[in-house]
């Protein structure tokens, strides 16, 4: 009996730990049916991933309104069941982090740069800038792999106003980078800046969406600088304009960027500038599922159809 009172007493003394902590597992799977074109080649017809997705995410109250939480998550192809990233399992993000309301967070490990979701990622509202429709153009300067081994400091939210401002450390031959972003979403206006910089390369975007009713309109420019090229212009300016009109259950997207010549070799525009279109049908089944089709064409100023692409696509997002 005394056994029996000492479990029990320990069971009533561990309950409230307990309750106060939590985790959620989630996911999303997207996948597409396309007919592709890439260059002067042929159409070919695949099944494509449009970053799928697994994670877990739990979070601790420690009480005095400080919390402990973490984030994990997992990239899949959904078209073949392998894993995305490189093999890097947990290749999206992998942190911990330790926040109150009235301080904001302080984040340690790997997750993607918040100058990019400020920016790019928040004007890509058709198929939040995944799979083959995804913004070609917009420029990586200055991330370099900015994902992994990270400090970060994640300021509340004032008034609509949010910031982060994160250190990667640059571990072994790799440099160190900084990234810098701000995001103030308050009623219909919704506006964002976003800066990275990696030893002499760095970029800087800013990011404007407007909700007017069924519409809502959004648009970002960026400056790209690759630093000391010799013999080639080191910078470039990327922009694209988006739409969205919904009725009922039904989205209609249109958007459309452009990039002149210059930048860093891997841009794959350094010497040609580049136009992308897309159009495209949203029609949501639930908040969780929808069924969504689009037209995207990437058309480059090379010469032989060089970074020339062009996919016709509909598929299936199931969120969970």
């Amino acid at each position: 009996m005394k056994k029996i009172a000492l479990v029990a007493a320990i069971a009533a003394f561990a309950a409230p730990a307990f309750a106060q902590s939590s985790v959620t597992m989630w996911g999303r799977i997207n996948t597409s049916v396309e007919s592709q074109k890439v260059g002067s080649n042929g159409r070919t017809v695949v099944v494509a991933n449009n970053s799928s997705r697994l994670g877990f995410k739990g979070v601790e109250d420690l009480g005095g309104g400080l919390k402990a939480s973490f984030y994990l998550e997992h990239g899949l192809d959904s078209d073949t069941g392998t894993v995305s990233n490189s093999g890097e399992f947990w290749g999206r993000a992998s942190y911990v982090e330790l926040g109150s309301s009235g301080f904001g967070a302080v984040r340690l490990g790997r997750w993607f740069p918040g100058s990019y979701y400020a920016t790019a990622d928040y004007v890509s509202m058709h198929n939040h800038d995944t799979g083959s429709s995804s913004d070609a153009l917009f420029s990586f300067q200055g991330f370099g792999n900015a994902s992994k081994n990270k400090v970060g400091y994640f300021t509340p939210n004032v008034g609509g106003f949010t910031a982060e401002a994160s250190v990667h450390a640059g571990e072994g031959v790799d440099k160190r980078a900084f990234d810098l972003s701000a995001n103030y979403d308050q009623g219909p206006l919704h506006l964002g800046a976003g800066y990275s910089k990696q030893g002499a390369a760095k970029q800087f975007a800013v990011r404007g969406l407007y909700e007017l009713g069924a519409f809502t309109f959004g648009g970002y420019y960026e400056r790209e600088d690759a630093g000391s090229l010799v013999g080639t212009r080191s910078t470039r300016d990327i922009g694209r304009l988006a739409a969205m009109y919904t009725m009922g259950a039904s989205e209609f997207h249109l958007n459309v960027g452009g990039t002149k010549s210059g930048g860093l070799v891997s841009s794959g525009f350094r010497n040609n500038g580049a136009k992308q279109y897309t159009l495209a049908y949203n029609y949501n089944l639930s908040k969780r599922t929808k069924v969504y089709g689009f037209y995207t064409a990437v058309d480059s100023t090379a010469a032989n159809k060089m970074g020339d692409f062009s996919s016709l696509a509909a598929g299936v997002r199931h969120n969970f």
